[in-house]
């Protein structure tokens, strides 16, 4: 599996057809992990700081929390949930103390310098500021600049001194075990935004989920479903330690952080966007990313969820795979009933063995039109150029998009199609095609895993003899795949999917149900 970019030329396929061809393009890099590599010297720096300015640093940032508690505890006593009082003196006062405390929080962490640029806007002009990138811990210092309300799961309050200090800023908060918790969160952001200005402002990361800030991904509706205009506001760390899942560690053990925070001008939404919200949310992540110099990209909190699988096939940093499942959710073509679609597509591709299908009988096996999207995905899986490709790798690929965590049960699908009638055996060049489409690679060497597996040299390996050598071996890919490849996740880390306690999803749930139609593809 490899990406293509946009630009179209013709040519002729292995029978002669003229296809519509897509160039090579460099594959867009993984949003959801990012590459941290040390020298010597910055591995024997960072060691010194662990054991000296390190826990002094972690020893004052707590005494700073410590001591902003017993304010925020008072300043929330009596405080209705469904009103707001108009702040009195001595609260005006608590807000300040709180600031100037959690301002000193960050100094001690190595914040010395913070960069605003713009204006923030009043609470009446704009009632929700729109945050991105959202990339680490440290994406709160706004939020204790401003004092604004943010969106956080219900069980933060309950997290003792830490659930005090945000109950203070009057959070919206989203329950995950209340199933309507979703949609009663939508409608309190919009009674707050739509209150004329009484409500502090809400502050809300619309993409919902932690990136390495190399683009934008898909904003989430939520903060754009009131219809109100909005402020967007970016963030910038110079410092590229801020940018690594072991934040809180790395950060604390430099000598100077900095951050830039720029208010960006008010967004005010036309009529075809209050009446869209997708539309209002893709519009201001186009701004944003103007401003933060940097793309956007289709690729959403769901793909986070894929990068971030635990199966025991890590996926690479550049894996065409996320481009895959972007294709898959863009036509509709991700499953309700999973295991029931996958195994009818894994027969249909069984029966089909080695013959290949074009353009149009790929579409027929799918069940849709031929569009500009399905060419795009078809591209994906012809490797070769030769305008054919094997229908078992997009079953496999579709596997590993929809039970990202189940690496034996895409792989055993995977031996079902590729195995002989014979003896239910694979040989290396099927182990090949089938840990390539898996991992979503052009190019991957499986010769030395194929020979451990393959213990009595029969050329040939079965599915219960894969199990039971990755029962043995459960970081088979890293010992035996990742070691000889280049750009796999070998040095980077993974970032986490809920940073700070925000909620990464206020969206409300869908509720479409595309049984009916997938068993009509299937038919």
């Amino acid at each position: 599996m490899r990406l293509r970019g946009s630009t179209r030329c013709q040519g002729a396929d292995a029978r002669g057809r003229v296809v519509e061809r897509r160039p090579r393009a460099p594959p867009f890099k993984n949003p959801f992990v990012h590459e941290l590599r040390l020298g010597a010297l910055e591995k024997a720096k960072l060691a010194l700081m662990t054991v000296t300015l390190f826990p002094v640093r972690l020893f004052f940032a707590a005494f700073m929390m410590l001591l902003a508690w017993p304010f925020a505890f008072v300043a929330s006593l009596g405080r209705s949930e469904e009103t707001v009082e108009p702040q009195c003196w001595w609260r005006r006062c608590v807000d300040v103390i709180l600031r100037v405390i959690m301002r000193a929080m960050w100094f001690a962490g190595g914040f010395h310098w913070m960069t605003v640029k713009g204006q923030q806007a009043l609470p009446a002009e704009a009632p929700i500021l729109t945050l991105g990138p959202h990339s680490s811990y440290f994406d709160a210092i706004p939020v204790t600049m401003t004092m604004a309300s943010i969106v956080m799961k219900a069980e933060s309050k309950d997290i003792p001194v830490w659930g005090t200090l945000i109950k203070y800023i009057r959070p919206v908060f989203v329950s995950r075990s209340d199933q309507d918790s979703r949609r009663k969160t939508v409608e309190e952001i919009k009674r707050r935004a739509q209150s004329g200005g009484d409500w502090p402002q809400i502050m809300i990361f619309p993409e919902g989920t932690c990136t390495n800030r190399s683009c934008l991904i898909t904003f989430k509706p939520g903060a754009f479903i009131p219809a109100v205009p909005v402020q967007p506001v970016v963030l910038r760390y110079p410092n590229k330690m801020v940018r690594a899942p072991l934040i809180l560690w790395l950060t604390l053990c430099q000598l100077h952080n900095r951050v830039e925070i720029e208010f960006l001008p008010v967004y005010r939404p036309s009529e075809e966007e209050k009446k869209n919200p997708a539309l209002f949310a893709s519009n201001v992540r186009q701004l944003m990313a103007k401003a933060l110099d940097v793309p956007v990209t289709d690729y959403s909190f769901e793909d986070c969820q894929l990068a971030m699988a635990e199966g025991q096939l890590h996926l690479p940093a550049d894996t065409g795979l996320l481009e895959f499942a972007r294709l898959v959710r863009g036509m509709g073509l991700k499953p309700g009933n999973t295991e029931e679609v996958l195994q009818e597509y894994g027969e249909k591709a069984r029966k089909l063995q080695n013959e290949k299908l074009g353009l149009q009988d790929f579409a027929q096996y799918l069940g849709i039109q031929v569009s500009d999207t399905l060419r795009d995905m078809f591209a994906l899986f012809d490797e070769n150029e030769e305008g054919e490709v094997d229908a078992r790798e997009y079953v496999i690929a579709l596997s590993v998009v929809c039970r990202p965590s189940k690496t034996l049960d895409t792989i055993k699908l995977a031996f079902k199609m590729y195995e002989a009638e014979e003896d239910c055996a694979i040989v290396e060049d099927d182990l090949m095609c089938i840990l390539k489409t898996a991992l979503g690679v052009s190019d991957l060497n499986v010769s030395h895993l194929f020979r451990a597996i393959d213990v009595d040299d029969k050329g040939k390996i079965t599915f219960d003899e894969f199990k039971s050598f990755a029962e043995e071996h459960p970081d088979f890919a890293k010992e035996y795949l990742y070691p000889e490849q280049t750009g796999f996740q070998t040095g980077m880390e993974t970032l986490s999917d809920v940073a700070n306690g925000f909620c990464p999803d206020i969206t409300p749930e869908e509720h479409d149900d595309h049984r009916d139609l997938w068993q009509k593809k299937l038919s």
